[in-house]
């Protein structure tokens, strides 16, 4: 080896850290503990059989252009499909729109790569999905946190955070906004929230990207329009994957934006990986084309539904008072507020005593604060055992309060 390896290391790898939920992972792999830790879509919800299908059928009809190299914007039927898709929902769009990326943390690797400078300022939620986090700290962002509150990132915050950036000379690179059921807190942003943050935005002519991986999984409630479809100005990059929707193991993503954008996202995606795969774009064409992707989106939000019932209800029955926690109207994730006093991370040590796991929410805060706070996930367990394993939480919570009202 190398005399002063870690002298050799680029900036980039220096400030990158590894994932804490990834880290937390690990201990949760025992068969006897139930972990809500990661944001796990169901197995139920792959839809195996028909895949083998659609995978012989790609392969008869289209074989030696399904194992070629393919374009680096993406195959051209799955482009105009998902084109096609969101025109139907009131996007105004056209394939040079839209580039395909190995699901949506290369997108978000992409945008950070195309934006940001080291030093540069990004604005996120308080808390917000630590994928992203990661992403853009690792070209050598720096994140302003900005509250939310139950209709997601407060305006008047945001209002405050841009000002005072514009005071110092600082033009922050993007906001970073998840609008549906938000990650980790699980919380959706109405119409009238997003339209004054686009006016904001374009007030103090910032970017908005807008990362969107679970809109499709509504429960209940009112769908609301996209920051995409709101912004008349072309200032919004959004986000879309099918890891959440379709199959995970696909890594099959896009990003939708201005062309000249997009452009950019083609030539820094080429530098990355050439292009995402053709065989499983020419699958996930076909998949969405015979209208399969609908068909299962529908029994998949049924199946979460019945999951998120099952832990809300659970959370009612076991939870001692000062607990407190969101209810989302879809997705994968609830969050937890515990009493201001409780620290998450010496929970999740008494929790998985008790055979259940948890992500600490303080991963999700880019300031470092939230450590009084928890994600959980409701779509990977089972009915029974969502319910046992807040039952189990709600055990630990108990003791720690029992061990801190001693003192």
């Amino acid at each position: 080896m190398v005399n002063n390896l870690q002298d050799r290391f680029s900036v980039t790898v220096k400030s990158s850290k590894r994932s804490v939920i990834r880290e937390l992972l690990k201990l949760t792999q025992r068969k006897d503990i139930i972990s809500f830790a990661g944001g796990l879509p169901s197995p139920e919800s792959f839809p195996v059989e028909e895949l083998k299908d659609l995978a012989v059928e790609v392969l008869n009809n289209d074989g030696a252009m399904a194992l070629q190299y393919g374009e680096t914007e993406g195959d051209i039927c799955l482009r105009k499909t998902l084109v096609e898709r969101y025109r139907r929902e009131g996007l105004n769009l056209d394939v040079k729109n839209l580039v395909i990326t190995t699901a949506s943390q290369q997108g978000l690797d992409l945008l950070a790569k195309i934006f940001i400078n080291p030093g540069d300022v990004v604005v996120c939620g308080l808390p917000s999905y630590l994928g992203g986090l990661s992403a853009f700290r690792s070209y050598g962002a720096r994140l302003m946190g900005v509250p939310l509150d139950e209709n997601g990132m407060r305006a008047d915050k945001l209002d405050e955070t841009l000002a005072k950036l514009k005071s110092e000379g600082i033009l922050p690179k993007f906001i970073y906004i998840i609008p549906d059921f938000q990650n980790p807190a699980g919380i959706t942003m109405p119409e009238h929230r997003r339209k004054e943050i686009l006016e904001l935005a374009y007030r103090y002519d910032v970017l908005i990207a807008e990362d969107s991986p679970y809109r499709e999984i509504r429960f209940e409630g009112k769908t609301q329009p996209m920051l995409y479809q709101l912004d008349n100005k072309g200032i919004v990059i959004t986000l879309g994957t099918f890891s959440k929707t379709f199959a995970p193991a696909f890594r099959m993503g896009w990003v939708i934006a201005h062309e000249d954008i997009i452009d950019k996202f083609v030539v820094a995606k080429q530098a990355t990986d050439l292009c995402t795969s053709a065989f499983l774009q020419k699958i996930a064409c076909l998949y969405i084309q015979k209208g399969l992707f609908d068909k299962n989106i529908r029994r998949t939000i049924a199946l979460y539904r019945e999951k998120r019932d099952a832990m809300l209800g659970a959370l009612e029955q076991y939870m001692p008072k000062g607990v407190e926690w969101t209810r989302p109207e879809g997705g994968l994730f609830l969050f937890v507020k515990l009493p201001e006093w409780m620290d998450s991370e010496k929970l999740f040590m008494r929790a998985i005593e008790n055979k259940v796991a948890f992500v600490l929410g303080s991963a999700f805060y880019c300031d470092g604060s939230g450590k009084n706070t928890l994600r959980l996930n409701f779509s990977f367990m089972s009915v029974e055992k969502n319910i046992e394993g807040i039952r189990r939480l709600a055990e630990a919570i108990k003791q720690e309060m029992d061990e801190h009202n001693k003192y």
